[in-house]
């Protein structure tokens, strides 16, 4: 029986062990190990429950990582190394909220915005030593709706981000994929890798910016309760307001 350990935080991180924790005997493979982000929020908590209901080992650290054949995380909050991908006799699987290789990083939501992309996407790829650069296994791909908001986008590849992780959790724990490598697909799809201290850049309006302009970075970088896109007039910062954000 394969012995799988998953590391993930958040809504989407709670979504996917749910899923991983139901379908155990079904896939016939076993959880040994959960890690998550501490206690924070509402998700990380209940993360730490089903820990404990399922009588599974929570890790506190990287460093009480057990050897594992699956390694899967879900937006985890440290950066893996190594010497951490090697537990995984098989493998071990990132799932990037975003399409690959156009958007690395963080932010990505903001910048397909700001870019005025028309599609967006969600990926199941190998985790390596680089920051999103191992090769893809699984991937979706669907339209931005028109106008659409930073926290649309966001709850949009949320939901895709879980049926890409329930369509293929069987196939990636019995090995059933074929990677392509994210190099060769750079030419056709472009790349871009964003720090997370971009998105105060973003915010950052300039009124002598046209109108189309302002109106992406403010739908770009409104979400609450982060701190909302402003500009400053006379040396005044002045916020703007998201109240007709998209429903």
């Amino acid at each position: 029986m394969k012995k799988v350990v998953f590391l993930g935080a958040k809504a989407i991180g709670l979504h996917c062990l749910q899923l991983l924790l139901q379908k155990q005997s079904a896939y016939n493979y076993k959880v040994t190990a959960i890690g998550t982000a501490g206690l924070q929020n509402q998700y990380n908590q209940q993360i730490n429950n089903l820990a404990e209901q399922y009588q599974v080992k929570l890790i506190r650290s990287l460093a009480e990582l057990p050897p594992c054949d699956v390694l899967i995380s879900v937006q985890y909050h440290r950066i893996l190394k190594q010497q951490h991908i090697d537990l995984a006799g098989q493998i071990a699987v990132n799932l990037h909220m975003a399409p690959l290789p156009e958007y690395r990083g963080c932010n990505q939501f903001s910048f397909a915005i700001v870019n005025n992309d028309s599609q967006f996407g969600v990926t199941l790829h190998q985790l390596e030593a680089g920051i999103d650069s191992g090769a893809i296994l699984f991937e979706k791909r669907f339209p931005i709706p028109p106008n659409c908001w930073v926290t649309d986008l966001y709850r949009l590849a949320e939901e895709q981000s879980g049926k890409l992780f329930e369509q293929h959790l069987a196939d990636i724990v019995h090995g059933k994929y074929n990677p392509v490598a994210q190099q060769n697909l750079i030419p056709d799809r472009g790349t871009a890798y964003h720090f997370r201290h971009e998105i105060e850049q973003l915010k950052q309006i300039d009124l002598n910016w046209s109108a189309q302009t302002i109106e992406r970075h403010v739908r770009a970088t409104w979400f609450p309760p982060n701190e909302p896109p402003y500009t400053f007039i006379n040396g005044k910062k002045f916020y703007f307001q998201g109240a007709e954000q998209s429903s």
